[in-house]
C-alpha cells in the first residue's frame, strides 16, 4: 500500500503558537546579523531558505532543552528574606525541566552544592550579610537552578538573667542584709549603694551586702557570650518603730547574741516525749548575714531548749529582750518561748520566763514555777510564717526576786501585761552570770520545727 502523506497548509504550524512567536520575534532581531556572518563565510553556497531552516532547529533545540524554573517549588526562605543563621531551607520538585526530577540540591553563593532528595529540609549555615542562594534539580539530561536573594542578619546573643533581691525592697524596722542572685549560671554581679549606676568599675557582690540606714542597691549581672542584664534596683527604708520600749542611756547592750558559739541545746525533761535540736549560723534566711538556726525534731509535743550565757552582773534590775524571729513554712510549734535568767548577788536565780501558747492563745509568763495566762492574744501557729517579725519583751526584778513583765512589743504593737509575780529559785550558779534561752515545744504525735533568730540584743541596766 501506498505511504499517504500529509499535505501541509500554508497556515497548519510546524511548531507551538507560543513557539513561533517566540522565534519569529527573536529571528527578526538576530536573522539579519546571522545572515551576515554566513554570507561572510559561505556566500557563495548558501541561501536565505537554508539559514532560515537552520536558525528555526536551533530555536527549537534550545526550546526543548531549557527546564522551567518554575517546577521548583521552595516553601522557605522566601526570596529577599532576611534570616539568621542557621536558616532553615524547604524545597521540593517533582520534575525538572520535561523530565522527572531525581535529585535535588542547594548551595549559597558559589560554594559547594549539597546533593539532597527531591523533597528535603535542611538547616543552612551562612556568614552575615547578602548571599545568592542556589537551590537545584537534575533529571535525566537536564538540570535547573532557582537563585534567591537572602540576608542574614547578625546574631544575637542571649541576655543575663537580672539580678534579684532578698529580702524585697521595702520598709524595715532594723538593719537588714541584701542577698543578691542571677539565674544565668557563672554570672558576675556588679552593684553600687550610692545611687550611681554599676559597671564592671564597681564592685563585685560576693556576700550579704550590710543595709544599716536607708539606702538604693543598684545591680547589673554580666558574664561572657551574653548581653548584660537589665539594671535591677531595690530602695531599702530603714525606718525604727515610733513606739517601743524606751532604753536608758545607762543601759549595757549584748549584740548580736546569736552569733556567739556557746550556744547549747538539750531536751527539757519538763515536756513529754522527746526532742533532738540542731543549732547553727546561716546567711539566709538573715537581716544581719549571719542569723542562728534551730531545728527541731519531737515526739509527742516534746520541747527543745537553746541556751546562751552572755555576761556577769548581779546588779541590772531591768532587761530588754529585743530580736527578730522567723518561723518555717510547715513548722509544727506549740509554745514558743523567749526567757532570760540572771543570778542575784545572793545566788538566787531570777527567771524572766515568757512564752507564746499555741494552748492558751495568749502570751504567758512564769510565777513560782508555774504558767500564768495573761490577757493578751498570741498563738505562734498565726504567726506568718516564711517572713521576720520583730519581738520585744520587757520585764524587770525587785531584791526579793519578784519580777514584772511589763509589755511585749510584737512587730511593733504594744501589748501590755503589768503583772508582777515571784519567780526566783535556788539553782546555785555563780552570782551575776546572766543567760538567754528559746525553746521550742512541738505540737502532736512526731513532728518538726525550724525556727531563726537574728539581730539579737538583750539591754540591761
Amino acid at each position: 500500500m501506498a505511504e499517504k502523506r500529509r499535505t501541509m497548509q500554508p497556515d497548519q504550524q510546524i511548531f507551538p503558537k507560543t513557539l513561533v512567536t517566540v522565534t519569529s520575534s527573536l529571528f527578526k532581531s538576530w536573522a539579519p546579523l546571522a545572515l551576515t556572518a554566513n554570507t561572510r563565510a559561505h556566500s557563495q553556497i548558501v541561501t536565505q531558505g537554508k539559514l532560515m531552516k537552520a536558525f528555526f532547529c536551533f530555536i527549537f533545540a534550545l526550546a526543548i532543552g531549557t527546564a522551567p524554573a518554575f517546577a521548583i517549588n521552595v516553601t522557605a526562605p522566601a526570596n529577599g528574606a532576611i534570616v539568621s543563621s542557621p536558616f532553615s531551607l524547604v524545597a521540593s520538585t517533582s520534575t525538572c525541566g520535561s523530565k522527572a526530577a531525581v535529585s535535588m540540591g542547594y548551595s549559597v553563593d558559589h560554594g559547594a552544592t549539597t546533593i539532597v532528595a527531591t523533597s528535603f529540609s535542611a538547616m543552612v549555615q551562612a556568614a552575615t550579610g547578602p548571599h545568592v542562594l542556589h537551590i537545584k534539580c537534575w533529571g535525566k539530561g537536564t538540570n535547573s537552578t532557582v537563585l534567591l536573594n537572602i540576608t542574614v542578619a547578625p546574631a544575637t546573643s542571649p541576655t543575663v538573667a537580672t539580678p534579684t533581691f532578698v529580702p524585697n525592697a521595702g520598709e524595715y524596722a532594723t538593719a537588714t542584709s541584701v542577698l543578691l542572685s542571677s539565674a544565668t549560671v557563672g554570672a558576675t554581679i556588679y552593684y553600687t549603694t550610692n545611687g550611681s549606676a554599676p559597671s564592671t568599675a564597681s564592685a563585685i557582690y560576693s556576700s550579704a551586702i550590710p543595709i544599716s540606714s536607708t539606702t538604693v542597691v543598684e545591680a547589673v549581672a554580666i558574664a561572657a557570650g551574653y548581653t548584660n542584664s537589665g539594671l535591677a534596683r531595690a530602695d531599702y527604708v530603714i525606718q525604727p518603730p515610733t513606739g517601743g520600749p524606751v532604753v536608758p542611756p545607762n543601759a549595757t547592750a549584748a549584740s548580736n547574741l546569736q552569733t556567739l558559739s556557746t550556744w547549747r541545746f538539750y531536751h527539757d525533761t519538763g515536756t513529754p516525749g522527746t526532742s533532738v535540736g540542731e543549732t547553727g549560723l546561716v546567711s539566709t534566711p538573715s537581716q544581719s548575714g549571719n542569723a542562728r538556726q534551730f531545728a527541731t525534731s519531737y515526739t509527742d509535743t516534746g520541747g527543745e531548749l537553746y541556751g546562751l550565757s552572755y555576761a556577769n552582773d548581779s546588779t541590772a534590775m531591768n532587761f530588754l529582750f529585743d530580736g527578730w524571729v522567723w518561723i518555717d513554712a510547715g513548722s509544727s510549734i506549740a509554745n514558743l518561748e523567749m526567757d532570760s535568767n540572771q543570778a542575784m548577788a545572793n545566788g538566787v536565780t531570777v527567771a524572766y520566763v515568757f512564752q507564746c501558747s499555741g494552748y492558751s492563745k495568749v502570751w504567758e509568763y512564769g510565777a513560782a514555777g508555774k504558767w500564768v495566762h495573761s490577757s493578751q492574744a498570741c498563738d505562734p501557729s498565726e504567726w506568718e510564717t516564711d517572713t521576720w517579725h520583730h519581738v520585744q519583751i520587757e520585764y524587770s526584778r525587785d531584791n526579793s526576786g519578784n519580777v514584772t513583765y511589763q509589755s511585749v512589743w510584737l512587730d511593733g504593737t504594744q501589748q501590755v501585761i503589768n503583772a508582777t509575780v515571784p519567780s526566783s529559785f535556788s539553782a546555785k550558779w555563780a552570782p551575776g552570770a546572766v543567760q538567754t534561752q528559746i525553746q521550742v515545744d512541738g505540737i502532736g504525735a512526731v513532728g518538726s520545727s525550724t525556727v531563726y533568730l537574728d539581730n539579737l540584743t538583750i539591754d540591761r541596766w
